[in-house]
């Protein structure tokens, strides 16, 4: 080791990276961790999920005050009041905590910060700052950032990402957000619910790219009803920006005549590309994929012996917890032990009102394979959701027709995030539709919807 700085090195602190420095380190590795940013966390903690996520808790608190729903609930709020500026100082606050907790366990674990940008000088040695080491292990987990749509300057002004419409200095009257995935609808729901008026413009003919046909469709009725206006199979050729204002050009995504649309505010919101750039590779021996992602192998491995990759940098869905369960997984293999990640097993979810979550195969992708039986029940008839007036959403659990064994769980619920946990884990130990069916669900619950979709894969659903 004398020859070694550090047994691992992991280039960037995201979810993936610091959680694979911590259990490199706790597993006896003599670990450092090289970030840029100027606190830990990555992407998803300093501008993605997490003050994502405060800002939607703070709007959904004012919208429920300001329509009128708490009144109805015996609540009066006679006069609400948005102050924006308090609502980001409490997003601001959040990430701030939770940075500082990171630094923390780095602390902790005796995992170093070097702190600059990392760059392969060779196949075990990276510059960081004026500072080179060597590692013999180098684990590359450097997340991803906004794709730019070819023509449009983000200027985080008029022109914004998703770091710029967290930080909105005050409520647009008009959002048009370019892209209907996730992270432009969570955003849009944001900005809708204290006031703007918010068009959401998708190439595709339905929003949530990849999910459930049936979410889809469920999704745009949703959103229509909260007040968004939704042009899909359209597609953005041009935005022009004068002043505190942006035409944008729109045209039918099969070609047809342009129309224009005025706004004050333009998220883009297209997706994410892996963040390869910059680092060197080639000095290394490795090269990128046409999508530009680091290609590995079932233990996170990449074509160079001693350099391993996880996260939004490697094929995959790029979620935070997919690249946690990966860090974790490839520090264990690093320490000669055996990380397993089931990809097949990644539940994803869309914060929104009501939160839309899904694991495993889609009604097309199961039907496409073998014979299915479905369920569903839906969220009106579920008591909690009832007393709670959440009535809109459904649970719905797809299962092999011959095994019973469930293929994939997709859900449209008020807490569909905290739901779909025990939809991943009954499939991670092979359950089927019967097993969760015949579970003691707490009641009145949510997640009895789910126990009851199991029970209408069999066609005996109770409470319908």
């Amino acid at each position: 080791m004398a020859d070694y700085d550090f047994d691992v090195l992991v280039i960037g602190s995201g979810p993936g990276g610091y959680v694979a420095a911590i259990r490199a380190a706790q597993l006896g590795l003599k670990t450092a961790c090289a970030e840029s940013r100027a606190t830990l966390g990555g992407t998803c903690l300093n501008v993605g999920c997490i003050p994502s996520k405060a800002l939607l808790h703070a709007s959904e608190l004012f919208e429920e005050a300001a329509s009128g729903k708490l009144a109805k609930l015996g609540i009066k709020t006679p006069t609400v009041e948005l102050d924006l500026d308090a609502m980001h100082a409490q997003r601001i606050d959040a990430v701030k905590g939770l940075t500082g907790g990171i630094e923390f366990l780095f602390k902790k674990n005796k995992v170093e910060w070097l702190k600059g940008h990392a760059t392969f000088t060779g196949k075990d040695s990276v510059t960081v700052g004026d500072r080179t080491v060597r590692a013999k292990n180098i684990i590359i987990a450097t997340g991803s950032s906004v794709t730019p749509l070819p023509g449009v300057e983000i200027d985080q002004k008029v022109v914004v990402d998703s770091t710029g419409a967290l930080e909105l200095p005050k409520v647009p009257e008009h959002l048009v957000v370019i892209g209907g995935g996730v992270i432009g609808l969570e955003l849009g729901s944001v900005w809708r619910r204290v006031g703007a008026k918010v068009t959401v413009v998708e190439f595709l003919d339905q929003l949530l790219p990849g999910m459930d046909g049936e979410v889809r469709k469920e999704a745009g009725k949703l959103f229509k009803k909260q007040g968004m206006t939704l042009k899909l199979s359209t597609k953005v050729t041009g935005v022009q920006v004068n002043g505190d204002k942006a035409t944008l050009t729109l045209e039918p995504s099969a070609g047809g005549a342009a129309e224009t649309l005025e706004a004050d505010a333009v998220l883009v919101s297209i997706g994410r590309r892996p963040n390869t750039s910059g680092l060197g590779l080639e000095a290394a021996g490795l090269s990128t994929n046409q999508r530009g992602q680091v290609e590995i192998d079932h233990d996170f491995r990449t074509s160079v012996p001693g350099i391993w990759a996880i996260g939004d940098v490697v094929p995959g869905p790029m979620l935070a917890h997919k690249a946690e369960d990966e860090g974790i997984a490839v520090a264990e293999n690093i320490a000669g032990l055996t990380g397993i990640v089931n990809h097949d097993v990644i539940p994803s979810v869309v914060y929104t009102w009501p939160e839309i979550a899904g694991v495993g195969l889609t009604e097309e992708q199961a039907k496409e394979r073998t014979e299915v039986k479905v369920g569903k029940f839906p969220m009106v008839a579920n008591s909690r959701a009832k007393t709670n007036h959440e009535p809109d959403g459904w649970v719905k659990v797809i299962a092999d027709a011959k095994s019973d064994r469930v293929l994939g769980v997709w859900m449209i619920a008020s807490v569909a995030g905290t739901m779909i946990a025990q939809a991943a884990q009954a499939m991670e130990f092979g359950a089927t539709s019967e097993d969760i069916a015949y579970t003691c669900h707490a009641h009145p619950t949510h997640s009895e919807a789910f126990k009851e979709a199991a029970m209408a894969v069999q066609g005996k659903p109770i409470h319908i």
